[in-house]
């Protein structure tokens, strides 16, 4: 078999977008992943210069780092820093999310969106980046504070709220005409499949990585814990998940084990690999000229995002019992969408619910409501500690 140089270009192209997009957000002190999106917007086939002359090509590529990170996000998901802020995380992230649904069925109906197509936007902007969230906390010393742990829970939440959407995407698509009840009956008969998924990550998978890590081997360990993220991943695909399902999962299942952590220290440079890859690679899916011929689109999540979402949580942690002022830095932190409402929409793409411009529309809506949200999310520190 003949290799074929294209991609191998279009892979040094790609790579190239994400440094020289990274260096750029790093200077300006912005997330990375909006350096990588860009990146991926000037060498896509839509735009002049440089560009990949396939973009299908590196969908596995996308894939797998969509699979590398959902199991890093199974790795830190903590229970017991949840159980902290337990009430607000538990039970008011989903009434946030589920109030964020309905804004978006309101709103779509005033616009002219299918029911379907609401669903999915509001699925895009109830949830955001738990990564762009503790990268601003981090930065600022303030992880420790009570808004800092209800934000982190919220977004923990809303992470696992994504896995669901994921599975529930594909279920309702296959339904006859939307039909509810028989997209429920699916889910339920599907989730009888997951009991022994669930069963393999939790009795299975720790004891196998225990006895990896017995050989002091760096290198075994880094190959079983690939094979144990992409074995769980195909399995759940196969019986009928989606791969980012099964990838939470055996990210959860050693989530408790402080000494099966070096497992997913391991896999954190390839996983920071194929992140850049998948990002970059949604940049390259950005057409321009669709995104001009969906603009109403683009201000109607905007608005959703800084006004809907704003109030939204505010009203919720203000609900649960925290101070205004705490209920107003949550708020402000929470107004942005990131890479789990980009998995949402592909899923959602994947399976025919939303057209191509929705998919554009919402990779560039996360660009600027990241890019207004570190500005936001600054000033609101500095405001509640003035």
């Amino acid at each position: 078999m003949e290799p074929n140089p294209i991609v191998f270009r279009d892979l040094t192209y790609i790579f190239l977008a994400a440094i020289l997009g990274g260096l750029l957000a790093w200077r300006l002190r912005l997330p990375l992943i909006l350096g990588f999106v860009i990146g991926g917007i000037c060498v896509s086939p839509f735009t002049p210069g440089l560009r990949v002359s396939d973009v299908h090509t590196f969908e596995i590529f996308a894939e797998v780092g969509v699979v590398l990170l959902m199991f890093s996000i199974g790795v830190e998901f903590s229970i017991p820093e949840l159980m902290l802020v337990k009430r607000v995380a538990i039970l008011g992230g989903p009434i946030g999310i589920l109030l964020m649904l309905g804004a978006a069925i309101a709103w779509g109906k005033l616009v002219g969106w299918r029911t379907t197509e609401s669903l999915v936007i509001g699925g895009a902007v109830s949830v955001a980046s738990t990564m762009v969230m503790a990268r601003l906390l981090s930065d600022s010393g303030r992880l420790a504070t009570t808004y800092g742990r209800v934000m982190i829970g919220i977004t923990l939440v809303e992470d696992l709220a994504v896995i669901c959407m994921t599975v529930v995407i594909p279920v309702f698509a296959n339904s006859k005409n939307g039909d509810w009840m028989a997209a429920a009956w699916i889910l339920g008969k599907a989730l009888l499949l997951l009991i022994p998924l669930v069963f393999a990550a939790f009795k299975v998978i720790p004891p196998l990585l225990r006895r990896v890590k017995l050989t002091c081997n760096s290198e075994l360990l880094l190959l079983v814990a690939i094979a144990i993220c992409l074995g769980t991943a195909a399995l759940a695909q196969a019986a009928g998940f989606s791969v980012a399902l099964g990838a939470f999962l055996a990210g959860v299942s050693i989530s408790s084990l402080p000494d099966l952590h070096d497992a997913h220290t391991q896999i954190i440079p390839l996983r920071d690999a194929f992140v850049a890859l998948f990002f970059v690679s949604l940049g390259t899916l950005v057409n321009p000229t669709v995104l001009l011929n969906h603009l109403p689109l683009l201000g109607s999540m905007l608005l959703l995002i800084f006004v809907g979402k704003f109030l939204v949580w505010a009203m919720v942690v203000w609900i649960f019992r925290y101070p205004l002022r705490t209920a107003i830095v949550v708020a402000a932190g929470l107004t942005q969408i990131g890479e789990l409402s980009f998995v949402v929409v592909q899923a959602a793409r994947s399976s025919g619910l939303v057209a191509e411009g929705v998919f554009s529309t919402v990779i560039a809506v996360s660009l600027v409501s990241i890019l207004l949200n570190v500005f936001l999310t600054r000033g609101a520190f500095k405001w509640i500690t003035s």
